[in-house]
C-alpha cells in the first residue's frame, strides 16, 4: 500500500490550525503527520522542505494550515498513485462551501473552487493547499525554493514548472477536495493578486515559457481581463453604452462563476462578485507591466515576492 506523509507549515500559528490537523485525523489518518511549526522564522516553502526531509511515506500530502481535507481526500490520493505509477504529483481543490464568512471571502474562495474544476486535468503547475507528490520525486527536484520564497509567494507553481520541465506528469484532480478556511478582505486579495501571486508567477511564465494555458492564465482570464480594462476606460469616460455592453459581455464570459455564487451564497454574493471579479482583474493586469520591468531590469537576480 502507497504510503502517505502529510506535511502542514504553520510557524505563523494559525487560528485554523485545530480544525485541520483533526480533518485529517478524521479523514483516516495517513501513516505519518508532521506539523511544522517552529523555528518562528521560517516560511512556509523552507517549513515544507524540513517536513518532508523529516518524511518517510511514499507520498508527500502537503496541506495548508488553512484547509479542511475531507474525509474521502487520502482514499483518492491513495488510489490515484497506485493505479498510475506514471503520476508524478496531483493537485486538488477547495469545495464549494468555503469556511470564512464575507462576501469577499465567498467571492475569492469560491473563485478557487470554481477555476481547478475548469481546468481539471493535466497541468504544468503545482498547487500545495492540497498537493500530493512523489517523495523521491520531490526530494529530486530539491525542494521548494525556500531563497527565491522566503515569504509566501508561487513556490509551488516554481516547483511545478520544475517538475513539468523535467517531464514529470502532473493532474489536476478537483475530485480531491477541502475547505478553504481563509479569511479575504479587499486589501488582501489585491495585495496576493499584485505581489504574491501576480508579479511572481509572471517572472516565472517570462523566465521559463512554459506554454500553459492552465488554471487563470487560460484565455478565459486574458479575454476577461483585457474587457475589465476596456470597462475601466468606459468609465473613466463617462461612457454608458461602452461600460453597459462590456460589463454583460463579462456577465456572459463567466455566467456558470456567477450562477455558482448565487446557488452557494446567494444574490448579493453574485451582484457583488462582478466588480470584485473587475478589481481581480485590473490587479492581475496591473501586475504585467510590474513584472516585464522587474524581469529586464533583474534577471540575474532571485527577488522574492513581499
Amino acid at each position: 500500500m502507497t504510503t502517505l506523509t502529510v506535511v502542514i507549515p504553520a510557524t505563523d500559528r494559525p487560528a485554523t490550525l485545530g480544525r485541520v490537523v483533526d480533518a485529517v485525523r478524521a479523514a483516516g489518518a495517513p501513516e505519518e503527520l508532521i506539523v511544522v511549526d517552529r523555528p518562528g522564522h521560517l516560511g512556509p516553502a523552507a517549513a515544507r522542505n524540513l517536513g518532508s526531509r523529516q518524511a518517510k511515506g511514499d507520498v508527500l500530502v502537503f496541506v495548508d494550515a488553512d484547509v479542511e481535507v475531507h474525509r474521502d481526500a487520502f482514499a483518492r490520493i491513495r488510489t490515484a498513485f497506485e493505479n498510475d505509477t506514471s503520476l508524478a504529483a496531483i493537485f486538488g481543490s477547495y469545495d464549494d462551501d468555503p469556511g470564512a464568512v464575507g462576501v469577499v471571502s465567498d467571492f475569492r474562495n469560491l473563485l478557487h473552487h470554481h477555476v481547478h474544476h475548469e481546468g481539471a486535468g493535466a497541468a504544468t503547475t503545482f498547487r500545495t493547499g492540497l498537493g500530493p507528490i512523489r517523495r523521491d520525486v520531490f526530494l529530486a527536484l530539491g525542494g521548494f525554493d525556500e531563497e527565491r520564497f522566503p515569504k509566501p509567494s508561487v513556490e509551488d507553481i516554481e516547483l511545478g514548472m520544475r517538475l513539468h520541465a523535467q517531464g514529470g506528469r502532473i493532474v489536476l484532480d478537483p475530485a480531491i477536495q477541502g475547505k478553504h478556511l481563509k479569511d479575504w478582505t479587499l486589501a488582501s486579495m489585491a495585495k496576493t493578486d499584485l505581489l504574491r501571486r501576480g508579479v511572481p508567477w509572471l517572472r516565472l511564465v517570462f523566465e521559463n515559457h512554459p506554454g500553459s494555458t492552465a488554471l487563470n492564465l487560460g484565455w478565459r482570464h486574458r479575454i476577461g481581463t483585457g474587457a475589465s480594462l476596456v470597462l475601466l476606460a468606459g468609465l473613466v469616460r463617462r461612457n454608458p453604452l461602452l461600460v453597459g455592453s462590456t460589463l454583460a459581455f463579462l456577465i456572459a464570459l463567466d455566467r456558470r462563476f456567477y450562477l455558482l455564487l448565487l446557488r452557494r451564497r446567494g444574490a448579493r454574493a453574485m451582484a457583488m462578485g462582478v466588480p470584485l471579479h473587475v478589481v481581480h482583474r485590473l490587479t492581475s493586469a496591473a501586475a504585467v507591466p510590474i513584472a516585464i520591468t522587474s524581469h529586464l531590469f533583474g534577471k540575474s537576480g532571485h527577488a522574492s515576492s513581499p
